[in-house]
């Protein structure tokens, strides 16, 4: 009787090769060559630096430049908008009043400070007065305040869908931003509501910080140097949130664009790159500051009747020429 020989038994694949599985290839690129997916961040584990690499973003001059050259280049829609947006709060916000009277303001400075130096400090003092006070005792009542909120977001949603379009080479019309742009107003405020959210920890160490300082619990320099250190922290904190929120509020323009998702893509948006981001979001408060004091300094020298309303036009201006900036950045993130 023949005896049936025992077939080889294949044993199974060791774990260490049943694990390895190559990366998933999601497509290939205008070149030929694979795109592999990136591992899915983790805040405890470290980013391969194959997948940290992003293009480099312009510099925060050329941004400027380009921003620039898109409101001189449609001054006439821009110039618009701004025109309706200074008429609306004169009417609902301002009134007819000028304000502080800057020429009594102006003389007594001088009575401080003379020389050269002098007329420095004056014209610098009362630029700083200019900013630091509201545009006009109306502001102080909550009717005024909620005109004016709602004015900056109605005018900042026809500025930002105008830039879009234009940006897209098509011709625009004043009142087409007002008629078209407003259909995101709802999501542009939960994307404001969360953006405020994100300054707590920076109003918070504000607030320890100037309590502790006035009410003198703080009285050696180590404790000093200690809160400030802690307020320097929670605005860092609320900095770091800040810088990719603030896209949020031109992805959400989008159409069918939600909160959320705007945010999660505003996110992906300044990833490895967030402190490149936080630097040029810096750089332009301290432009306008600088361009608004160089054209400032002649009117309260020569002209203090009209600083007030000079500075008005240039506080107009400044939100179309904020929303220029910050969209040219927000399409240079684009760039990926």
């Amino acid at each position: 009787m023949a005896v049936k020989e025992k077939r080889p038994v294949k044993r199974p694949a060791s774990k260490k090769k049943a694990a390895k599985k190559t990366a998933p290839v999601l497509k290939r690129g205008p070149d030929g060559q694979r795109l592999v997916k990136p591992p899915k961040r983790r805040p405890w584990r470290r980013t391969p630096k194959r997948f940290r690499r992003r293009p480099k973003l312009a510099n925060a001059w050329k941004i400027s430049w380009r921003a620039l050259k898109l409101m001189l280049k449609n001054w006439k829609v821009v110039g618009g908008i701004v025109l309706v947006y200074g008429v609306l709060s004169i009417l609902l916000v301002r009134g007819l009043n000028g304000g502080a009277d800057i020429s009594s303001v102006k003389h007594q400075l001088d009575t401080f400070f003379h020389g050269a130096l002098g007329h420095l400090a004056t014209g610098v003092s009362v630029f700083g007065l200019l900013l630091t006070s509201s545009e006009s005792s109306n502001t102080a009542s909550n009717t005024a305040g909620a005109y004016q909120m709602f004015l900056f977001v109605i005018v900042s949603l026809a500025v930002v869908w105008t830039y879009r379009q234009l940006l897209a080479g098509k011709k625009v019309r004043i009142r087409d931003g007002f008629y078209q742009g407003m259909f995101p107003f709802v999501t542009v405020l939960l994307v404001l509501i969360v953006v405020a959210l994100e300054t707590l920890p920076l109003l918070a160490g504000g607030w320890v910080y100037g309590v502790v300082i006035a009410n003198g619990i703080a009285t050696t320099g180590l404790e000093q140097l200690l809160f400030l250190a802690i307020f320097l922290v929670l605005a860092l904190v609320s900095f770091y949130m800040f810088c990719s929120s603030l896209f949020a509020l031109y992805i959400v323009t989008l159409p069918g664009m939600t909160p959320m998702k705007a945010l999660r893509s505003a996110r992906g948006l300044v990833l490895f790159r967030r402190w490149s981001v936080l630097r040029k979001l810096v750089f332009l408060p301290i432009l306008l500051i600088i361009l608004g004091l160089l054209i400032m300094l002649p009117f309260i020298w020569f002209v203090p009747v009209l600083a007030q309303w000079v500075f008005f036009v240039l506080t107009m201006l400044a939100l179309a020429a904020i929303h220029a900036y910050m969209y040219i950045l927000y399409r240079e993130l684009l760039n990926d």
